[in-house]
């Protein structure tokens, strides 16, 4: 077996349940302000996905995910409509870079609840955006259905995507393994050719270089 397999094999083999309660732990680490920029959340769940085999996993896993995100995105609206403009100052808006949050707040002002479901698709912003919609007095109620929609949309495309790659990931290794043997085959002949060439050539015939015309030096 293959690195790529000998990966999916172990994450394949842990406890499912143990599996989907980590990667929701990861996914709602991430969307929390605080802990969005310490927890990897994104490539944990494209690895976790990586093991879903049927779709009683995918919809187990996708749901699971859809709720954690959207609790995490819970937890920064509110601290947002609690501080407010302060957010902008905090430590983990300059860690995470206010650029980031200007961008947020620039998209809210464009689109209202729609930068909600677009933030989401992004990198770092979705972990502000809920904090800078907060911010902004955006009503509960409209926050909470485009976060919903959002994480519901985020989720089963991160959970399709890992399902797809895991299953791409073995049958390109497969065809690589194919590919492989075919290759040592065709080493192994080319050099058996070569040999048996130079076996069959006779031996002892001297190969004389032609010699230069000799240049008439008379006058």
């Amino acid at each position: 077996m293959t690195f790529i397999s000998d990966m999916l094999a172990l994450i394949a083999g842990l406890p499912r349940p143990l599996l989907v309660l980590a990667t929701g732990a990861l996914v709602l680490g991430e969307c929390t302000i605080g802990l969005g920029f310490l927890v990897p959340g994104e490539a944990g769940l494209l690895v976790a996905s990586a093991a879903v085999t049927d779709l009683r996993f995918f919809l187990v896993l996708a749901v699971t995910v859809a709720v954690c995100a959207a609790v995490g995105d819970n937890i920064g609206f509110w601290l947002g409509r609690r501080y407010r403009l302060k957010m902008r100052e905090t430590k983990v808006v300059r860690k995470l870079g206010r650029h980031h949050w200007d961008r947020a707040g620039s998209l809210l002002r464009r689109w209202g609840i729609g930068a909600v479901l677009l933030g989401r698709f992004l990198p770092v912003v979705r972990t502000l955006m809920p904090a800078a919609a907060g911010a902004s007095g955006m009503s509960f109620p409209r926050f909470v259905v485009s976060s919903l929609v959002g994480a519901a949309a985020w989720s089963a495309t991160h959970v399709g995507i890992g399902w797809a790659a895991g299953a791409s990931a073995k049958y390109v290794e497969s065809m690589l393994g194919r590919a492989s043997w075919v290759l040592a085959i065709a080493i192994v002949l080319l050099g058996a050719g070569a040999w048996a060439y130079r076996r069959r050539r006779p031996r002892g015939q001297v190969v004389t270089e032609p010699q230069p015309e000799a240049i008439d030096t008379a006058a």
